[in-house]
């Protein structure tokens, strides 16, 4: 039996504070639609001031702590920190995340370890303490960030250990919707195609948006708000009967 969908909801969003990232723009759009923000980034300052930013700009609750999601002892502190002092937790979605342009054959293990750490297991450590709340109250959403490289096999900016990461998300969420879902838990994936952030290394020129559409069955790359819009429906009390789902944001690039 499912718990009602709280008109106080909080949702928490890793790696949300980056000036021109998806999830900071994501933080905005929920905010906007009444969501109290709860924001984990590595970078605790900017975190804080995107937090207050909110406040500010839109009447919610937020708050904003520093953590490396790779490590289980800061991702648990971060959430326990955000859910005392927010209302009901409903949501989590994982932004955080490194991209690795390094060619298969030139890969270290730190490489690779750097970017399964933050990719995967950083995703892992913050939905499992967020996931055993929403299991205790009976209702939640969990969306993980995959990328249409993990269904391509690369052909982005980022190369091999990056989409390794990426799958293992989307294989990550397809079993928490399985287990979780008995307990009124959704998981789902949403797989960015090209999208306007310095993730993509760097500011991107009018030139390149141009070649990086071509892929694409749509004239343009996407833009944050794009994405925003996706998480926005999948953490909505009308996504519940949406789970295990990926949702491919990307012009058409990855058809299936």
């Amino acid at each position: 039996m499912t718990a009602a969908f709280p008109a106080e909801r909080t949702v928490i969003l890793t790696g949300a504070a980056s000036p021109r990232g998806i999830g900071r723009t994501t933080a905005h759009h929920l905010a906007e639609h009444g969501w109290h923000v709860g924001i984990v980034d590595v970078d605790g300052d900017a975190a804080a001031r995107t937090a207050e930013d909110l406040s500010d700009r839109y009447g919610v609750h937020a708050l904003g702590v520093g953590a490396d999601v790779s490590d289980r002892t800061q991702a648990v502190a971060a959430v326990d920190a955000l859910e005392a002092g927010l209302p009901q937790l409903v949501a989590v979605v994982n932004f955080a995340g490194v991209s690795s342009p390094v060619p298969y054959l030139e890969v270290t293990p730190e490489e690779w370890e750097r970017v399964r750490a933050i990719n995967l297991d950083g995703v892992h450590w913050v939905t499992q303490r967020v996931a055993a709340s929403l299991v205790s109250a009976g209702v939640g959403r969990i969306v993980g960030i995959s990328s249409v490289s993990a269904q391509r096999g690369g052909g982005t900016f980022s190369k091999t250990p990056y989409s390794a990461s990426k799958a293992g998300v989307i294989g990550l969420m397809r079993s928490l919707a399985r287990e979780l879902g008995p307990f009124g838990v959704t998981a789902n994936v949403i797989s960015p195609g090209p999208i306007d952030t310095d993730i993509m290394g760097g500011t991107l020129s009018e030139e390149r948006k141009v070649h990086m559409a071509a892929d694409g069955v749509l004239p343009r790359i996407g833009t944050p708000r794009d994405i925003a819009a996706a998480v926005a429906y999948l953490i909505s009390e009308d996504a519940g009967f949406v789970t295990g789902h990926t949702l491919n944001v990307d012009g058409g690039l990855y058809m299936h």
